[in-house]
């Protein structure tokens, strides 16, 4: 690989210069912001030997390969020779309920059949197997590259993709390819924008069944308040098996075993697995727009929908709870995921760090300067629109909408069938969903210095909500278009949807522009660097390196690894008489009988150095030797920043440790049988 090339660059690049309030040398470009996420097709052997004084042959690379799988929006490994494969539980929660049979309860009580001929076949689930990884540049830049318009060039890359498939796949024996159907799939995956193509073939396991699942309460055990934090207690795991075409457990030989010893302070650990998705070749413009406009509309719009469900699920007066909090969770995990990358843009020293990097990347080629600055262009157009992308995009929303401005955009269309068709929500999520809209509108005039349309004027935005709640016909399922030409919310839609269409309009053109421009960034960078820098992720198989270490936190220090004695004291600290309802740190009984015949010391926990993402979930974690050590679940939320730039020092990945597993599956399940088959292999009956 060609890391010097890049720490090369960076030493000659024009020094940073710093805000007076910054540290000349933290603002500095480091060599791996640009992360670890390495390609398994291109190994970085001298990084890690001269890192660790380490270098993994051929044999560790392949049984790492074939060890791991992929499976929709997560990863998995194989930890025994029998096909049984370990995941998070989070990541099995909708196969629970699948091979629920009516009333078990197998999300709430967990799933835990004794024999391997109780485990459960998963309807629609498969796992991908890595079975091989070819360069197919050469003949997909020579279809790709000709194409001149974003049509073209998709349609380019499927007629090639479907070549290379065919090419691939013949050496299978499938000559007709059908993906729903066949054990053998291709993906064709873009990196570095299109500057390198490896065509993936998956051997596709379609017989997956459920092996064990402890309760929910245990894999997500302390809920959205421990969400992306760290210490943390969470037995975030779950087994299934890999059937073969004979209907027995499949024959793996590559697998993960135990490790004995596990991890402690200062392991090396390796995190296998599919990184979904980052965006790290985005340029300095680009995070800035981002950072002051492109996420913070969407931010807002995420606490205050959060705000008015929570407060809404307060009153009691919801037929479905539990799905009110399913709701409530996905916008808090969005709000804190959002809120955790607009911390990181905002941290002076991340920006500038990027700029370093950029500055160095201008010094190397003369073309990056220029397409650096057309961006720049790109992103200063799209900021004159700042408040409209502040604004529009979150307007109407279909799940989390004012139905009152539904319905007034639909009666301004003239369409009094969708207005009829709009579901009413709650008075007091209604009420909260306008306040944020017309807040939203508010916003948008003031922020460009214009008076406030009649509809929206007033003290405040709940004033102005509350004065449309009364006097707007939208309000109402059955108002007709006929009736509605001077109703004041129709007024006030009609009046936006002439700025709303330009701006749709304008923002789609600089969205292709800047797309445009940032392929060819993407290359020019893979051709100055070459691969001392790895791709952005693409939900294919990666791995990365790491050292087990806490980190200062909160005025404190995080301990790299938490034990059963903290999982417990955090139920016996929040769940005590008097505790909200529910706590968020409950045990199941089957936990609290099994704590004294439990090792209080074991490790339920660990973080390090590891530079992974979301759609890392579930990743096998490995020691020098390729024995599993643990199973990566999440990363704290000043690590969510990774997006743009892998800064170890504002966060960690968070592991479930193996030892755990062990303890758990013998001393609260009594799954012994599972426990040998871990161990030594040996298929439990």
């Amino acid at each position: 690989m060609r890391l010097l090339s890049l720490l090369a660059v960076l030493a000659l690049a024009v020094p940073a210069v710093a805000q007076p309030a910054l540290d000349a040398e933290a603002a500095r470009a480091q060599p791996l912001d640009g992360g670890k996420m390495w390609l398994f097709e291109d190994p970085p052997t001298e990084y890690l030997q001269e890192t660790y004084g380490f270098a993994p042959d051929e044999a560790w690379y392949r049984r790492a390969r074939l060890a791991s799988l992929r499976m929709p929006g997560c990863s998995a490994s194989f930890v025994s020779p029998n096909g049984l494969v370990l995941t998070n539980h989070h990541c099995a929660q909708r196969h629970i309920v699948a091979v629920d049979r009516g009333g078990e309860g197998l999300l709430d009580d967990g799933f835990q059949p004794e024999t391997s001929a109780e485990e459960r076949r998963v309807p629609g689930l498969f796992m991908d197997q890595a079975v091989a990884i070819d360069d197919v540049t050469d003949a997909m830049s020579a279809a790709v590259d000709a194409a001149e318009t974003d049509a073209e060039r998709e349609a380019a890359f499927e007629a090639a993709e479907a070549a290379v498939t065919a090419r691939l796949l013949a050496e299978y024996g499938i000559t007709s390819p059908n993906p729903d159907t066949d054990d053998f799939v291709v993906q064709v995956v873009a990196l570095y924008d299109g500057g390198k193509y490896s065509a993936y073939t998956f051997r596709r396991y379609r017989d997956v069944r459920l092996a064990m699942a402890p309760e929910q309460a245990l894999g997500f055990f302390g809920g959205d308040p421990d969400n992306f934090t760290y210490p943390r207690y969470a037995a975030d795991f779950a087994l299934f098996r890999i059937y073969g075409d004979d209907g027995q457990p499949l024959d793996s030989p590559e697998y993960f075993p135990l490790s004995a010893e596990g991890v402690e302070a200062g392991s090396l650990v390796f995190v296998i697995g599919n990184p979904g998705s980052t965006s790290r070749g985005l340029t300095v413009a680009e995070l800035e727009f981002l950072r002051d406009a492109g996420l913070a509309g969407t931010y807002r719009f995420i606490q205050t929908r959060e705000a008015a469900l929570r407060a809404y699920l307060a009153t009691g007066m919801d037929s479905d709870p539990d799905v009110l909090r399913s709701r409530i969770f996905g916008l808090s995990n969005s709000r804190k995921a959002y809120g955790g990358r607009l911390d990181g843009l905002s941290d002076p020293i991340i920006i500038a760090r990027r700029a370093d990097a950029e500055r160095a990347f201008r010094a190397a080629s003369p073309e990056a300067a220029a397409l650096i600055d057309q961006q720049a262009a790109i992103q200063a157009e799209k900021m004159e629109m700042a408040a409209a992308y502040r604004a529009f995009p979150t307007l109407f929303n279909r799940n989390y909408g004012s139905a009152l401005m539904k319905r007034a955009r639909a009666l301004a269309m003239g369409d009094a069938e969708a207005a009829a068709a709009v579901e009413a929500s709650a008075d007091l999520l209604e009420r909260a969903y306008l306040i944020a809209e017309v807040d939203a509108l508010r916003r948008y005039y003031q922020e460009q210095d214009l008076a406030l349309p009649e509809a929206i004027d007033g003290p405040s935005a709940e004033v102005a909500a509350d004065r449309l709640l009364e006097t707007s016909m939208a309000a109402m399922p059955s108002a007709d278009p006929q009736e509605a030409e001077y109703d004041p919310a129709v007024a006030l839609v009609r009046g936006l949807l002439p700025e709303i269409q330009a701006f749709s309009s304008a923002s789609a053109g600089l969205r292709a522009r800047e797309a445009d421009v940032a392929r060819q960034l993407g290359r020019v960078r893979f051709a100055t660097f070459g691969n001392s820098v790895p791709p952005d992720a693409t939900f294919s198989l990666r791995f990365t390196d790491g050292v087990v270490m806490g980190y200062p936190y909160n005025g404190t220090l995080a301990p790299p690894m938490t034990t059963l004695y903290g999982l417990f004291d955090r139920y016996h600290s929040f769940c005590s008489s008097g505790a909200s309802d529910p706590c968020e740190w409950d045990l199941p009984a089957r936990w609290l009988e099994a704590q004294e015949r439990m090792d209080l010391s074991t490790p339920v926990n660990f973080t390090s150095t590891s530079d992974t993402i979301g759609g890392n979930s579930g990743s096998g974690v490995v020691n020098r030797d390729g024995e599993l050590v643990g199973l990566n679940f999440d990363r704290t939320i000043e690590g969510l920043v990774r997006d743009y730039i892998y800064a170890p020092e504002r966060g960690r990945n968070v592991m479930v440790d193996t030892r755990l597993v062990v303890e758990a599956l013998t001393n609260v399940y009594g799954l012994n049988g599972l426990v040998t088959e871990i161990r030594d292999g040996t298929l439990r009956p």
